[in-house]
């Protein structure tokens, strides 16, 4: 197919010379495959990372020259040299994982990594590049807008994510003083109650000490009034015995109070 497509000198030059290289590397991984010492494995590898540059530089100079000459070319000519430029983009990448399934087998380091990078898992900025060069303007626009919209979201998610942050963070805080403030509150109370205790506890002792004298003193008047009582009660039932002197206030005895009795009566009459 490709040597069918209308092709300026230039173009069929490096488009040759493309084609050569990958010649040379399908041999090569040919001829690494019948290797068993890894050392020479290794050096082949680096060989055919050299061819692998060279191709990546090669494909780079044909875009560069089907750019130059797109203006030039009819619609159709410039589609199937794109997609000739695309095949051997795949090509290239399909090499570049073949190298790195080979690098991974033998485990050698000291080889510099190819950064043309086969595209399985992460796309690199020549990757980009080959895949903006095969859209159209309006799509590469798009594309573009995409990217911005989606920047532009993410932006807002990571804002959004923050001020909820700061949010729950002063909600914290205000709540952490609340307790603290809450806390002191409780500590103030705990301090009155045992003050009132302490107080309670001495007026309990004080009441304690004055019932107690309020008990002695009315003992001693209890023992006072029976005293009075039982006197009075053998001044009735003897009242002739002179050892019990009489009681200030109290009336005499019976006959003592007949005779006043009856000296009153006389007197009167």
């Amino acid at each position: 197919m490709a040597a069918d497509l209308p092709m300026s000198p230039q173009l069929e030059q490096i488009h040759g010379e493309i084609r050569d290289n990958f010649r040379a590397l399908a041999n090569g991984f040919q001829r690494l495959d019948k290797i068993k010492d890894s050392n020479r494995q290794s050096k082949q590898l680096e060989e055919l990372t050299v061819k692998m540059r060279e191709c990546k530089r090669l494909i780079k100079e044909f875009d560069r020259e089907l750019k130059d000459e797109e203006g030039r070319n009819p619609p159709e000519v410039n589609k199937q040299l794109n997609d000739e430029k695309q095949s051997m983009i795949k090509e290239l990448n399909s090499y570049v994982a073949l190298r790195k399934t080979y690098m991974s087998t033998l485990g050698n380091k000291k080889v510099e990594l190819f950064d043309m990078g086969a595209g399985v898992s992460e796309p690199t900025a020549d990757d980009n590049f080959q895949v903006a060069s095969a859209m159209s303007n309006q799509e590469l626009v798009n594309a573009g807008m995409k990217t911005m919209d989606e920047t532009d979201q993410t932006i807002e998610r990571t804002k959004k994510v923050v001020e909820q942050t700061i949010e729950v963070g002063t909600e914290t805080a205000v709540q952490l003083k609340g307790q603290t403030e809450q806390m002191g509150r409780i500590v103030n109370e705990l301090d009155t109650i045992n003050f009132s205790i302490k107080k309670a506890s001495q007026l309990v002792k004080e009441i304690g000490r004055q019932v107690a004298t309020d008990k002695c003193i009315m003992l001693f008047l209890l023992l006072i009034v029976c005293g009075v009582i039982a006197i009075i009660v053998v001044k009735i039932v003897n009242p002739n015995n002179k050892n019990i002197r009489d009681i200030p206030g109290l009336a005499p005895p019976a006959p003592t109070r007949r005779l006043l009795y009856l000296r009153d009566a006389e007197y009167f009459n």
